[in-house]
Protein backbone atom coordinates (compact mmCIF):
# COMPACT_ATOMS: atom_id res chain seq x y z
CA UNK A 1 0.00 0.00 0.00
CA UNK A 2 1.41 3.40 -0.90
CA UNK A 3 1.12 5.15 2.82
CA UNK A 4 0.57 9.14 3.28
CA UNK A 5 4.27 9.03 5.03
CA UNK A 6 5.97 7.56 1.85
CA UNK A 7 4.40 10.26 -0.48
CA UNK A 8 5.13 13.48 2.01
CA UNK A 9 8.79 11.89 2.37
CA UNK A 10 9.44 11.68 -1.53
CA UNK A 11 8.15 15.35 -2.30
CA UNK A 12 10.23 16.22 0.80
CA UNK A 13 13.27 14.60 -0.70
CA UNK A 14 12.82 15.19 -4.28
CA UNK A 15 10.76 18.12 -4.65
CA UNK A 16 11.90 18.80 -8.07
CA UNK A 17 10.48 15.25 -9.16
CA UNK A 18 7.14 14.58 -10.74
CA UNK A 19 5.59 12.04 -8.50
CA UNK A 20 2.13 10.00 -9.59
CA UNK A 21 0.26 7.65 -7.73
CA UNK A 22 -2.09 4.78 -9.37
CA UNK A 23 -3.07 1.37 -7.81
CA UNK A 24 -0.91 1.45 -4.74
CA UNK A 25 1.50 2.03 -6.86
CA UNK A 26 4.24 4.99 -6.54
CA UNK A 27 6.21 6.10 -9.94
CA UNK A 28 8.10 9.01 -10.07
CA UNK A 29 9.35 11.12 -13.19
CA UNK A 30 13.01 12.08 -13.90
CA UNK A 31 14.22 14.34 -16.02
CA UNK A 32 17.70 14.55 -15.21
CA UNK A 33 20.34 12.46 -14.60
CA UNK A 34 21.23 13.87 -11.48
CA UNK A 35 17.43 13.34 -10.39
CA UNK A 36 17.79 9.58 -10.94
CA UNK A 37 20.90 9.60 -8.85
CA UNK A 38 19.31 11.37 -6.11
CA UNK A 39 16.27 8.68 -6.38
CA UNK A 40 18.43 5.97 -6.63
CA UNK A 41 20.57 7.14 -3.53
CA UNK A 42 17.14 8.09 -1.79
CA UNK A 43 15.92 4.17 -2.51
CA UNK A 44 19.14 2.34 -1.20
CA UNK A 45 19.21 4.36 2.09
CA UNK A 46 15.94 3.47 2.77
CA UNK A 47 16.16 0.05 1.40
CA UNK A 48 13.16 0.74 -1.14
CA UNK A 49 12.80 -1.55 -3.99
CA UNK A 50 12.85 -0.10 -7.62
CA UNK A 51 11.43 -1.02 -10.93
CA UNK A 52 13.22 0.69 -13.67
CA UNK A 53 10.51 1.53 -16.68
CA UNK A 54 10.82 2.36 -20.42
CA UNK A 55 8.47 1.77 -22.79
CA UNK A 56 7.48 -1.39 -20.47
CA UNK A 57 7.64 -3.81 -23.64
CA UNK A 58 9.74 -6.03 -21.39
CA UNK A 59 7.83 -5.64 -17.91
CA UNK A 60 6.70 -9.15 -17.73
CA UNK A 61 10.52 -10.58 -18.40
CA UNK A 62 11.13 -11.94 -15.07
CA UNK A 63 8.85 -12.36 -11.92
CA UNK A 64 6.30 -9.96 -13.41
CA UNK A 65 3.90 -10.14 -9.94
CA UNK A 66 7.12 -9.07 -8.01
CA UNK A 67 5.90 -6.10 -6.05
CA UNK A 68 8.13 -3.00 -5.54
CA UNK A 69 8.64 0.22 -3.57
CA UNK A 70 8.56 2.51 -6.42
CA UNK A 71 8.51 2.76 -10.14
CA UNK A 72 11.02 5.04 -11.76
CA UNK A 73 9.72 5.66 -14.87
CA UNK A 74 12.23 7.37 -17.94
CA UNK A 75 9.85 8.03 -19.87
CA UNK A 76 10.24 12.00 -19.33
CA UNK A 77 14.02 11.43 -19.67
CA UNK A 78 14.59 11.85 -23.55
CA UNK A 79 16.38 13.24 -25.84
CA UNK A 80 20.06 13.46 -28.73
CA UNK A 81 22.47 14.24 -25.98
CA UNK A 82 25.11 14.52 -29.23
CA UNK A 83 25.37 13.26 -32.48
CA UNK A 84 28.78 13.49 -34.90
CA UNK A 85 27.47 12.77 -38.10
CA UNK A 86 31.11 12.46 -39.60
CA UNK A 87 31.92 9.88 -36.71
CA UNK A 88 28.89 8.10 -37.03
CA UNK A 89 28.14 7.97 -33.66
CA UNK A 90 25.03 9.45 -31.61
CA UNK A 91 24.45 9.80 -27.60
CA UNK A 92 21.33 9.92 -26.60
CA UNK A 93 19.25 9.54 -23.06
CA UNK A 94 17.81 6.14 -22.26
CA UNK A 95 13.78 7.05 -22.36
CA UNK A 96 14.37 8.12 -25.77
CA UNK A 97 12.06 5.80 -28.05
CA UNK A 98 13.86 3.65 -30.29
CA UNK A 99 11.51 4.62 -33.58
CA UNK A 100 11.91 8.38 -32.73
CA UNK A 101 15.71 7.93 -32.49
CA UNK A 102 15.85 5.92 -35.86
CA UNK A 103 13.86 9.11 -37.54
CA UNK A 104 15.94 11.18 -36.55
CA UNK A 105 19.01 9.31 -37.82
CA UNK A 106 17.58 8.99 -41.18
CA UNK A 107 17.37 12.78 -41.98
CA UNK A 108 20.50 12.28 -41.57
CA UNK A 109 21.05 9.15 -43.74
CA UNK A 110 21.89 7.07 -40.48
CA UNK A 111 21.16 4.41 -38.41
CA UNK A 112 21.47 2.42 -35.06
CA UNK A 113 21.95 -1.13 -36.58
CA UNK A 114 19.69 -3.19 -34.40
CA UNK A 115 16.10 -4.57 -33.95
CA UNK A 116 14.15 -4.89 -31.69
CA UNK A 117 10.61 -5.73 -31.52
CA UNK A 118 8.02 -3.37 -30.81
CA UNK A 119 10.39 -0.97 -31.97
CA UNK A 120 7.30 2.05 -31.71
CA UNK A 121 7.15 1.29 -27.72
CA UNK A 122 10.39 0.32 -27.25
CA UNK A 123 12.82 3.09 -25.48
CA UNK A 124 16.74 2.82 -25.94
CA UNK A 125 17.65 2.30 -22.45
CA UNK A 126 15.17 -1.18 -22.64
CA UNK A 127 16.69 -2.16 -25.69
CA UNK A 128 20.19 -2.47 -24.54
CA UNK A 129 19.37 -3.42 -20.71
CA UNK A 130 17.12 -5.99 -22.75
CA UNK A 131 20.73 -6.88 -24.65
CA UNK A 132 17.24 -7.23 -27.06
CA UNK A 133 17.77 -7.76 -31.24
CA UNK A 134 15.82 -9.15 -34.11
CA UNK A 135 15.79 -11.40 -36.95
CA UNK A 136 18.54 -8.93 -38.64
CA UNK A 137 21.22 -10.50 -35.81
CA UNK A 138 22.51 -11.73 -38.64
CA UNK A 139 23.90 -9.28 -40.49
CA UNK A 140 23.48 -6.59 -37.64
CA UNK A 141 25.06 -8.15 -34.80
CA UNK A 142 23.83 -7.62 -31.36
CA UNK A 143 23.65 -4.17 -28.36
CA UNK A 144 26.96 -5.44 -27.45
CA UNK A 145 28.36 -4.81 -31.05
CA UNK A 146 26.65 -1.01 -31.14
CA UNK A 147 27.08 0.40 -27.81
CA UNK A 148 30.57 1.88 -27.32
CA UNK A 149 29.89 3.98 -24.17
CA UNK A 150 27.65 4.16 -21.22
CA UNK A 151 26.78 6.60 -18.31
CA UNK A 152 25.27 4.55 -15.14
CA UNK A 153 24.12 5.93 -12.47
CA UNK A 154 25.10 2.96 -9.78
CA UNK A 155 22.40 1.66 -6.92
CA UNK A 156 24.50 4.22 -4.20
CA UNK A 157 23.81 7.55 -6.84
CA UNK A 158 27.62 7.20 -8.21
CA UNK A 159 27.24 7.99 -11.47
CA UNK A 160 30.15 5.71 -14.23
CA UNK A 161 31.07 6.33 -17.47
CA UNK A 162 32.32 3.36 -19.13
CA UNK A 163 33.20 2.85 -22.94
CA UNK A 164 33.70 6.46 -24.41
CA UNK A 165 32.33 8.69 -27.30
CA UNK A 166 34.69 7.25 -30.23
CA UNK A 167 34.95 3.93 -31.68
CA UNK A 168 38.35 3.28 -31.46
CA UNK A 169 38.39 3.50 -27.80
CA UNK A 170 40.53 0.68 -26.37
CA UNK A 171 41.39 1.75 -22.66
CA UNK A 172 40.81 -0.42 -19.53
CA UNK A 173 37.93 -3.20 -19.61
CA UNK A 174 35.28 -3.51 -21.34
CA UNK A 175 32.61 -2.26 -18.55
CA UNK A 176 29.84 -1.64 -21.44
CA UNK A 177 28.92 -5.41 -21.52
CA UNK A 178 28.68 -5.61 -17.68
CA UNK A 179 25.29 -3.71 -18.18
CA UNK A 180 24.26 -4.72 -21.71
CA UNK A 181 21.49 -7.56 -20.85
CA UNK A 182 21.61 -7.03 -17.55
CA UNK A 183 17.92 -6.12 -16.86
CA UNK A 184 18.96 -3.32 -14.89
CA UNK A 185 19.32 -5.44 -12.14
CA UNK A 186 22.84 -4.09 -11.91
CA UNK A 187 22.10 -0.04 -12.40
CA UNK A 188 19.98 2.53 -14.62
CA UNK A 189 21.58 3.19 -17.87
CA UNK A 190 20.74 7.55 -18.25
CA UNK A 191 23.23 7.37 -21.28
CA UNK A 192 24.06 5.07 -24.46
CA UNK A 193 26.71 6.32 -27.05
CA UNK A 194 26.42 3.93 -30.25
CA UNK A 195 28.09 3.73 -33.17
CA UNK A 196 26.30 4.48 -36.64
CA UNK A 197 25.71 2.73 -40.12
CA UNK A 198 25.03 4.25 -43.45
CA UNK A 199 21.07 3.86 -43.95
CA UNK A 200 20.94 1.25 -46.50
CA UNK A 201 20.56 2.58 -50.23
CA UNK A 202 18.37 -0.92 -51.14
CA UNK A 203 16.47 -2.96 -49.38
CA UNK A 204 14.29 -6.54 -50.40
CA UNK A 205 13.26 -9.44 -48.88
CA UNK A 206 12.80 -13.18 -50.15
CA UNK A 207 10.21 -15.23 -49.05
CA UNK A 208 11.00 -18.68 -50.21
CA UNK A 209 8.24 -21.19 -49.21
CA UNK A 210 8.34 -24.97 -48.60
CA UNK A 211 5.04 -26.07 -49.05
CA UNK A 212 6.06 -30.15 -49.34
CA UNK A 213 7.21 -29.42 -45.21
CA UNK A 214 10.70 -31.02 -46.36
CA UNK A 215 12.90 -29.40 -43.21
CA UNK A 216 15.73 -31.21 -44.90
CA UNK A 217 15.23 -29.44 -48.14
CA UNK A 218 15.14 -26.12 -46.08
CA UNK A 219 19.04 -27.32 -43.98
CA UNK A 220 20.53 -28.05 -47.81
CA UNK A 221 19.48 -24.56 -49.19
CA UNK A 222 20.22 -22.59 -46.03
CA UNK A 223 23.92 -24.64 -45.90
CA UNK A 224 24.65 -23.47 -49.60
CA UNK A 225 23.37 -20.03 -49.34
CA UNK A 226 25.46 -19.46 -45.46
CA UNK A 227 28.41 -20.98 -47.06
CA UNK A 228 28.55 -18.72 -50.31
CA UNK A 229 29.63 -15.12 -50.98
CA UNK A 230 26.37 -13.89 -50.36
CA UNK A 231 25.72 -11.63 -47.46
CA UNK A 232 21.98 -11.73 -46.28
CA UNK A 233 21.19 -9.33 -43.14
CA UNK A 234 18.49 -12.07 -42.25
CA UNK A 235 17.88 -15.94 -42.55
CA UNK A 236 14.71 -16.26 -40.48
CA UNK A 237 12.56 -19.58 -40.60
CA UNK A 238 8.61 -18.85 -40.11
CA UNK A 239 7.00 -22.46 -38.90
CA UNK A 240 3.71 -23.01 -40.85
CA UNK A 241 1.27 -21.14 -38.32
CA UNK A 242 3.80 -18.05 -38.35
CA UNK A 243 4.03 -18.02 -42.02
CA UNK A 244 0.32 -17.78 -42.05
CA UNK A 245 0.38 -15.54 -39.49
CA UNK A 246 2.27 -12.61 -41.37
CA UNK A 247 2.28 -13.88 -45.17
CA UNK A 248 -0.57 -16.20 -45.21
CA UNK A 249 1.37 -18.97 -46.20
CA UNK A 250 0.49 -21.98 -44.55
CA UNK A 251 4.27 -23.77 -45.07
CA UNK A 252 7.63 -23.27 -43.38
CA UNK A 253 8.90 -20.00 -45.27
CA UNK A 254 12.14 -18.60 -45.15
CA UNK A 255 12.60 -14.65 -44.69
CA UNK A 256 15.74 -13.52 -47.03
CA UNK A 257 16.56 -9.83 -45.83
CA UNK A 258 18.96 -8.10 -48.53
CA UNK A 259 20.19 -4.64 -47.38
CA UNK A 260 22.75 -2.64 -49.80
CA UNK A 261 23.70 -0.56 -52.85
CA UNK A 262 21.06 -1.66 -55.64
CA UNK A 263 23.32 -3.79 -57.77
CA UNK A 264 24.64 -5.82 -55.17
CA UNK A 265 20.52 -6.54 -53.65
CA UNK A 266 20.05 -7.41 -57.31
CA UNK A 267 22.95 -9.64 -57.58
CA UNK A 268 22.02 -11.62 -54.65
CA UNK A 269 18.24 -12.29 -55.46
CA UNK A 270 19.30 -13.30 -58.96
CA UNK A 271 21.90 -15.78 -56.61
CA UNK A 272 18.74 -17.01 -54.62
CA UNK A 273 16.60 -17.52 -57.35
CA UNK A 274 18.93 -20.14 -59.09
CA UNK A 275 19.78 -22.03 -55.67
CA UNK A 276 16.20 -22.31 -54.74
CA UNK A 277 14.45 -25.85 -55.05
CA UNK A 278 12.35 -26.94 -57.76
CA UNK A 279 9.57 -27.01 -55.35
CA UNK A 280 9.97 -23.78 -53.32
CA UNK A 281 7.13 -20.51 -53.82
CA UNK A 282 9.91 -17.53 -53.91
CA UNK A 283 8.37 -13.95 -53.37
CA UNK A 284 10.33 -10.39 -53.65
CA UNK A 285 8.87 -7.72 -51.47
CA UNK A 286 10.87 -4.30 -51.76
CA UNK A 287 10.74 -1.01 -49.79
CA UNK A 288 7.45 -0.34 -48.06
CA UNK A 289 6.15 -4.32 -48.49
CA UNK A 290 9.56 -5.31 -46.60
CA UNK A 291 8.93 -2.78 -44.02
CA UNK A 292 5.51 -3.58 -43.34
CA UNK A 293 6.68 -7.08 -43.30
CA UNK A 294 9.36 -6.50 -40.71
CA UNK A 295 6.80 -4.49 -38.30
CA UNK A 296 3.61 -7.30 -38.59
CA UNK A 297 7.09 -10.07 -37.27
CA UNK A 298 8.39 -7.28 -34.77
CA UNK A 299 4.85 -6.67 -33.11
CA UNK A 300 3.90 -10.36 -33.86
CA UNK A 301 4.92 -11.25 -29.99
CA UNK A 302 3.13 -10.34 -26.87
CA UNK A 303 4.18 -7.22 -25.52
CA UNK A 304 4.54 -6.03 -21.51
CA UNK A 305 2.46 -3.61 -22.19
CA UNK A 306 -0.25 -5.15 -23.46
CA UNK A 307 -3.26 -6.28 -20.59
CA UNK A 308 -3.44 -9.32 -19.23
CA UNK A 309 -6.46 -10.93 -19.95
CA UNK A 310 -5.55 -14.52 -19.65
CA UNK A 311 -7.10 -16.62 -16.24
CA UNK A 312 -7.22 -20.30 -15.64
CA UNK A 313 -10.37 -21.18 -17.46
CA UNK A 314 -9.58 -18.85 -20.45
CA UNK A 315 -8.49 -21.13 -23.58
CA UNK A 316 -6.36 -17.97 -24.92
CA UNK A 317 -3.44 -18.33 -22.44
CA UNK A 318 -0.67 -16.62 -24.27
CA UNK A 319 3.06 -17.17 -23.50
CA UNK A 320 6.57 -16.17 -25.16
CA UNK A 321 9.79 -18.09 -25.46
CA UNK A 322 13.18 -17.38 -26.25
CA UNK A 323 15.02 -20.22 -27.04
CA UNK A 324 18.81 -20.51 -28.43
CA UNK A 325 20.26 -23.13 -29.88
CA UNK A 326 23.00 -23.76 -32.51
CA UNK A 327 22.23 -21.99 -35.92
CA UNK A 328 20.89 -25.00 -37.84
CA UNK A 329 19.21 -26.83 -34.85
CA UNK A 330 16.52 -23.90 -34.95
CA UNK A 331 15.43 -26.50 -37.73
CA UNK A 332 14.24 -29.13 -35.26
CA UNK A 333 13.18 -26.41 -32.64
CA UNK A 334 10.47 -25.81 -35.76
CA UNK A 335 10.10 -29.23 -36.03
CA UNK A 336 9.32 -29.55 -32.10
CA UNK A 337 6.71 -26.70 -32.14
CA UNK A 338 4.47 -28.93 -34.70
CA UNK A 339 4.50 -31.65 -32.80
CA UNK A 340 3.37 -29.47 -30.08
CA UNK A 341 -0.02 -28.34 -31.22
CA UNK A 342 -0.96 -31.89 -31.63
CA UNK A 343 -0.03 -33.51 -28.61
CA UNK A 344 -1.11 -30.54 -25.94
CA UNK A 345 -3.97 -28.67 -28.55
CA UNK A 346 -1.58 -25.29 -28.30
CA UNK A 347 -1.13 -23.49 -30.78
CA UNK A 348 2.61 -22.45 -31.70
CA UNK A 349 3.87 -19.73 -33.64
CA UNK A 350 7.99 -19.74 -34.04
CA UNK A 351 10.56 -17.95 -35.75
CA UNK A 352 13.92 -18.40 -35.71
CA UNK A 353 17.71 -17.08 -37.24
CA UNK A 354 19.31 -20.05 -39.18
CA UNK A 355 22.51 -18.29 -38.64
CA UNK A 356 21.85 -16.93 -35.48
CA UNK A 357 20.48 -19.70 -33.55
CA UNK A 358 18.02 -17.49 -31.61
CA UNK A 359 14.37 -18.27 -31.78
CA UNK A 360 10.80 -16.69 -30.35
CA UNK A 361 7.79 -19.19 -29.69
CA UNK A 362 4.76 -17.96 -29.43
CA UNK A 363 2.22 -20.30 -26.90
CA UNK A 364 -1.39 -19.88 -27.49
CA UNK A 365 -3.60 -22.42 -25.24
CA UNK A 366 -4.94 -23.48 -22.30
CA UNK A 367 -2.87 -22.36 -19.40
CA UNK A 368 -2.32 -26.33 -18.27
CA UNK A 369 -0.98 -26.47 -22.35
CA UNK A 370 0.76 -23.69 -22.06
CA UNK A 371 3.12 -24.34 -18.96
CA UNK A 372 3.61 -28.22 -20.40
CA UNK A 373 4.78 -27.27 -23.81
CA UNK A 374 6.90 -24.52 -22.14
CA UNK A 375 8.70 -27.33 -20.39
CA UNK A 376 9.00 -29.94 -23.01
CA UNK A 377 10.56 -26.91 -25.37
CA UNK A 378 12.98 -26.32 -22.56
CA UNK A 379 13.79 -29.51 -22.43
CA UNK A 380 13.99 -30.39 -25.86
CA UNK A 381 16.01 -27.23 -26.36
CA UNK A 382 18.82 -28.39 -23.24
CA UNK A 383 19.02 -31.50 -25.55
CA UNK A 384 20.24 -29.95 -28.10
CA UNK A 385 22.44 -27.76 -26.04
CA UNK A 386 20.93 -24.94 -25.99
CA UNK A 387 18.85 -23.13 -23.38
CA UNK A 388 14.76 -21.85 -23.23
CA UNK A 389 13.67 -18.96 -21.13
CA UNK A 390 10.21 -17.31 -21.07
CA UNK A 391 10.13 -13.21 -21.81
CA UNK A 392 6.52 -13.15 -21.44
CA UNK A 393 4.65 -15.22 -18.79
CA UNK A 394 0.48 -14.02 -18.04
CA UNK A 395 -0.95 -13.86 -14.28
CA UNK A 396 -2.36 -17.28 -14.38
CA UNK A 397 0.90 -19.09 -14.66
CA UNK A 398 2.78 -16.64 -12.19
CA UNK A 399 4.30 -19.08 -9.79
CA UNK A 400 3.76 -22.37 -11.68
CA UNK A 401 6.24 -21.74 -14.52
CA UNK A 402 9.72 -21.40 -13.98
CA UNK A 403 10.94 -18.31 -16.00
CA UNK A 404 14.37 -19.16 -16.60
CA UNK A 405 15.10 -22.84 -16.05
CA UNK A 406 18.29 -24.85 -14.53
CA UNK A 407 20.47 -21.95 -13.48
CA UNK A 408 23.80 -21.93 -15.71
CA UNK A 409 26.91 -23.20 -13.87
CA UNK A 410 28.34 -19.38 -14.16
CA UNK A 411 25.41 -18.52 -11.35
CA UNK A 412 27.28 -18.08 -8.51
CA UNK A 413 29.82 -15.37 -10.68
CA UNK A 414 26.15 -13.63 -11.73
CA UNK A 415 25.26 -13.67 -8.10
CA UNK A 416 28.82 -12.22 -6.89
CA UNK A 417 28.41 -9.58 -8.95
CA UNK A 418 25.03 -8.58 -7.58
CA UNK A 419 25.84 -8.84 -4.08
CA UNK A 420 28.89 -6.32 -5.00
CA UNK A 421 27.58 -3.89 -6.84
CA UNK A 422 23.74 -4.14 -5.64
CA UNK A 423 24.37 -5.29 -1.61
CA UNK A 424 20.81 -4.12 -0.84
CA UNK A 425 19.49 -5.95 -3.59
CA UNK A 426 16.72 -2.74 -4.59
CA UNK A 427 17.24 -2.91 -8.56
CA UNK A 428 15.05 -4.33 -11.01
CA UNK A 429 14.76 -8.03 -8.12
CA UNK A 430 13.93 -11.12 -9.67
CA UNK A 431 14.32 -9.76 -13.53
CA UNK A 432 17.36 -11.93 -14.09
CA UNK A 433 18.43 -15.10 -14.39
CA UNK A 434 17.77 -17.18 -11.49
CA UNK A 435 16.12 -14.29 -9.69
CA UNK A 436 19.02 -12.11 -8.96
Amino acid sequence: MVTAELLTELKAVLPEVKITTEENQVTLFPHTEEQIAEIVKYCQEQKKTICIIGGGTKSKVGTSNERVDINLSLSEYTGIVEHTVGDMTVTVKAGTRYEELQEYLAQHKQKVALDPSWPRDATIGGVIAANDSGPKRLGYGTARDSVIGLRTVYPNGKVIRSGGRVVKNVAGYDMNKLFIGSMGTLGVLSEITLKLRPLQKCESLILLSFSNGNLDEVRRFAVELLDSMMEPVALELLNPAMAEKLVEQNAYTLAISLEDVETSVTYQEEFIQKLRPKNAELTILRKDQAASFWQRLYTAAPSGCDPDTSNENNAGTVALMKIGVVNLSVLEIARECQLLSDQYSVKAEAHGGLGTGICQVILHGASEDVAQSISRLRVFAAELGGYGIVQYLPESLNGKVDVWGERPSYFRLLEGIKAKMDPSRIMNPKRFIGGI
